[in-house]
C-alpha cells in the first residue's frame, strides 16, 4: 500500500530555527511510536504460543538478514541401521512376519540337529552305486536317487544343499549344533539307511530331510510326510512316530507361514502325509520328517524354489518349525 505524504507550512522561531518542542509533546511523539510497536510485538507473540500445542516446539521466526537454515539442523536422514532393508520382490506371495523376531539367540543352547539335504549332485554320474538295494527294515529299496529338477536344468540336489545351509545358519544363530547328513563333497549317497543312522550318531534331538518333488507339472504346492509306525525287520520306529506327527505339524504350519506356499494339490491331505515305505522315516531313532518343499516340475513352484530370497524364507520355516519343536519339548 502507497502511503501519501502531506507538507504542512515552515514555521520558524525567532532566530530563524526551528521552533522547540515541549518535554511534554516530545513524550507523547515517542510514545506514540513505540505503543504500536510494542503491541504489535506482544500480539505476534501471543500468536505462536498460544496456538502452539502443548509439549510442541514453536515455529521459528527468521528476521529477512538471517542466514539460511543450515542443512545440518533439518531433519537427520535414518541412517543404514535404522531403515529396514529394501525387500527384494519374491516369486512366492510376501510371507508374514515369522518367529525368529522373538526367538532368543541362545535358545537353543545345548541342542543338536540333523539337517538332511535330499540327494547328491553327483548321483546322476553314479548310477551303479546309488541303485544298490539296501534293507529298510520292511522292504529293500534303493541306496539313493538322482532326484528331480527344474525344467531350466535346476536340480533338487542344488537345492537341498542350498536351503539345508540357509537353515543351518538360522538354527546355529541360536546357539543349536547342526549337523548335515553330507555336504555335497562326497562323490554320491550317503545311502537312505546311513541317512536314517546319522540323527542317532551325532546324538541329536530331531532331524528333518529336505527335499523337492518331481510332480505332475500341473500340480503345486508343498506338502510334509510323517513316518508311519513299522516294526518290521532292523525297523522299529515306535518311539519317534508320536513326536515326528508334533514336529511335521509345526514344520507345515512354519513353513506356509514363512513362504506363503500352499499345501499340495495333487499329493497328500493339506499339507500332510504320512509313509511307510521311506527308510530315512523307517530306520531313524530321532524324530524326523521330510518336505517336499515344492514342485520342481511346476513352473511356478519351479520359480519360487530357484529364486534366493523364497529359498531363505523356506530355510527361516523349516529353523522356526525346529526352534518351536525343540523349546517346547
Amino acid at each position: 500500500m502507497t502511503r501519501t505524504t502531506r507538507t504542512t507550512p515552515d514555521r520558524t522561531g525567532p532566530n530563524g530555527e526551528p521552533p522547540r518542542r515541549s518535554a511534554l509533546l516530545r513524550a507523547t511523539t515517542v510514545a506514540g511510536a513505540v505503543v504500536p510497536l510494542c503491541l504489535a510485538g506482544w500480539l505476534g507473540w501471543r500468536a505462536v504460543h498460544h496456538d502452539t500445542p502443548a509439549g510442541a516446539a514453536a515455529p521459528a521466526v527468521t528476521s529477512p538478514e538471517a542466514a539460511p537454515p543450515d542443512p545440518s539442523a533439518t531433519e537427520a536422514t535414518p541412517s543404514p541401521s535404522d531403515t529396514p532393508a529394501a525387500a527384494e520382490t519374491p516369486a512366492a506371495p510376501t510371507a508374514p512376519t515369522t518367529q525368529a523376531a522373538s526367538t532368543a539367540p541362545t535358545s537353543l543352547t545345548g541342542r543338536t540337529v540333523l539337517l538332511d539335504p535330499g540327494h547328491n549332485p553327483g548321483n546322476f554320474t553314479h548310477p551303479t552305486e546309488i541303485n544298490r538295494q539296501v534293507d529298510v527294515g520292511n522292504a529293500r529299496k534303493e541306496c539313493d536317487t538322482t532326484g528331480t529338477s527344474t525344467d531350466a536344468g535346476y536340480t533338487e540336489a542344488e537345492y537341498t544343499l542350498d536351503v539345508t545351509r540357509r537353515a543351518r545358519a538360522i538354527l546355529t544363530a541360536r546357539g543349536a549344533t547342526v549337523v548335515l547328513a553330507h555336504e555335497g563333497d562326497r562323490p554320491w549317497g550317503p545311502c537312505v539307511d546311513e541317512r536314517a543312522r546319522a540323527g542317532a550318531q551325532a546324538h541329536a534331538d530331531v532331524a528333518v530331510s529336505v527335499h523337492g518333488d518331481g510332480g505332475p507339472a500341473g500340480g503345486s504346492g508343498f506338502h510334509v510326510i510323517m513316518p508311519a509306525r513299522v516294526v518290521a525287520g532292523k525297523a522299529d520306529n515306535s518311539a519317534i512316530v508320536a513326536p515326528s506327527h508334533r514336529l511335521g505339524l509345526l514344520l507345515r504350519d512354519s513353513f506356509r507361514t514363512a513362504t506363503g506356499e500352499p499345501y499340495a494339490d495333487y499329493i497328500a491331505s493339506e499339507g500332510l502325509d504320512t509313509r511307510s515305505d521311506l527308510g530315512g522315516l523307517n530306520l531313524s531313532a530321532v524324530p524326523k520328517v521330510f518336505i517336499e518343499c515344492g514342485n520342481m516340475r511346476n513352473p511356478t513352484d519351479a520359480e519360487r524354489m530357484t529364486d534366493p530370497q523364497w529359498r531363505q524364507q523356506a530355510a527361516q520355516g523349516i529353523a522356526d518349525a525346529l526352534t518351536t519343536f525343540l523349546t517346547a519339548r
